[in-house]
């Protein structure tokens, strides 16, 4: 099982865009590369499973280690854990969703298309990575693209909305790099598995651990650097939202897990009760900001605030219920903000107009886009049965299995917020998809083929894990064990 196959698949798929001649073939080699990365991610989650009930109880499977730059110990060391397959399984599904719902796009659909499929090359190679250069290479070459796919393609603000993303993310890679530096001088690699097998000093994880967790926390809108994140989703087209939100908002929480929480874990006790705060800041502030928005775009892009902040919410409890949690929030997370833009994108293709205000009674016209906005609504609120519910009930029960007072008070306002996110999608859908219609919009078409296949592969994954979350934990479960026994080891 050869993992370097899920960058070869999109990396083939973006230069043959390039090769293609009309847009229908731009469409139609997009979508073969898109299902051929969901089908390789579907193959590979199968041989994991075969290798794991055969009895190998390996770190990492299908591991591969090139020698990349001698100079600096910089290898092309890759291999997959649960944790990782999970991430792999979300980019899939949103990267082929996101190309079916921009199926129609006409201005320069190669250059859009190409841009798109090189965003999922640096999200795979990002999750494979077991060297610390390696890893921040892939987590670079995302960033230009989505710039240029918002510059370009992109409304509203979208010159500002490009700019302040990427100069906010770059700043983010900066501290990153710091940390990941630190590191490496402080233990002669960059190999994590070599690095989480040595006890770096407390002083230099206590020295390097912010920039590592803060510059990660970037991308999954760590308080007070999330201000890219209204104005970057809000700008971008329809897909680089889904991308942007689904996808590489997981980056960064995965980063702050994989990286910064496991290779320096005594910094993570040291700096858990900063890392709630701003956890609990952020829930609760994306929350009663989502409330103030007009805009369906800024609704779903604030109250990403809000549920990422349950991702590191979890990853700041340093219990395994809760770590695990942070896990299924992020792959909730993704499937369900890529599936709330995606009906946004729907409406305003129809409607031209995002404001609520604007909006009514769209149900008696386009049913299909009602009812997936209904069903992404309601997993953002955690309505049972939905992935949204188990992933935050699941950072709950694991944030009240930490014993100290403070972090059950953080727990108790966490949840709080599930009311006010009732409060906003309720009224939101309320008015958006209930209640009396404008006359201009009693000619709307309903969902296209391309559409409503998009929206169904996102629905299947939210009822999947929200019906079976057990076939997720017991994907992860391994990793975050692994993760929690070098914290208590640590803590002891």
């Amino acid at each position: 099982m050869s993992l370097t196959l899920l960058i070869i698949i999109p990396l083939l798929t973006a230069i043959g865009i390039l090769f293609c001649k009309g847009s229908n073939q731009v469409r139609n080699v997009s979508l073969f590369g898109a299902v051929a990365q969901l089908g390789m991610s579907i193959f590979l989650l199968i041989a994991y499973w075969q290798q794991r009930s055969s009895g190998n109880t390996a770190q990492m499977l299908f591991e591969y280690n090139y020698t990349w730059f001698q100079a600096l110990k910089i290898n092309y060391h890759v291999g997959v854990d649960g944790i990782s397959i999970a991430m792999i399984l979300l980019t899939a599904f949103v990267v082929l969703a996101g190309v079916l719902v921009s199926w129609t796009t006409e201005k320069l659909s190669k250059e859009f298309f190409f841009l798109l499929i090189l965003l999922s090359v640096g999200a795979y190679g990002f999750f494979i990575s077991l060297d610390l250069f390696t890893l921040f290479f892939f987590l670079e070459i995302a960033v230009i693209p989505k710039f240029l796919l918002i510059g370009v393609w992109g409304s509203g603000k979208k010159v500002y909305s490009a700019m302040k993303l990427a100069l906010m993310l770059m700043g983010g890679s900066a501290l990153v790099f710091v940390g990941l530096a630190g590191i490496f001088f402080n233990t002669g690699t960059f190999d994590i598995l070599q690095i989480s097998q040595m006890s770096i000093p407390l002083s230099v994880q206590k020295l390097f651990f912010p920039f590592a967790f803060i510059g990660f926390g970037v991308f999954t809108a760590l308080f007070p650097f999330h201000t890219w994140v209204p104005d970057g989703h809000s700008s971008a087209p329809t897909a680089a939202s889904m991308f942007l939100a689904g996808i590489s908002m997981k980056l960064g929480g995965y980063g702050c897990l994989r990286v910064a929480t496991y290779l320096m874990p005594d910094a993570a006790h040291a700096y858990s009760w900063i890392i709630i705060l701003l956890a609990t800041i952020a829930i609760i502030y994306g929350a009663f900001a989502t409330m103030m928005q007009k805009d369906l775009k800024y609704i779903n892009a604030y109250s990403s605030v809000s549920h990422c902040g349950f991702v590191l919410l979890g990853i700041g409890m340093l219990t395994k219920t809760a770590i695990n949690g942070a896990v299924l929030q992020m792959v909730s997370h993704g499937l369900m903000t890529a599936l709330f833009f995606a009906a946004i994108g729907m409406i305003y293709s129809r409607t031209h107009t995002r404001l609520v205000a604007q909006l009514g009674g769209l149900l008696k016209v386009t049913p299909f886009i009602s009812t997936v906005f209904v069903i992404a609504g309601l997993c953002s609120l955690g309505l049972p049965g939905l992935s949204g519910f188990v992933a935050e009930m699941t950072v709950f029960m694991g944030a009240w299995q930490n014993p100290d007072a403070w972090y059950r008070f953080a727990t108790i306002l966490a949840c709080a917020s599930i009311v006010v996110t009732a409060v906003y999608i309720l009224r939101a859908t309320g008015k958006t998809i209930f209640g009396p219609m404008s006359s201009a919009y009693d000619k709307l078409t309903d969902a296209t083929w391309n559409e409503k296949l998009a929206a169904s592969l996102l629905i299947s994954g939210i009822v999947l894990v929200g019906v079976a979350p057990f076939l997720i934990l017991e994907l992860i479960e391994p990793g975050t064990e692994i993760i929690m026994n070098k914290l208590l080891t640590i803590a002891d």
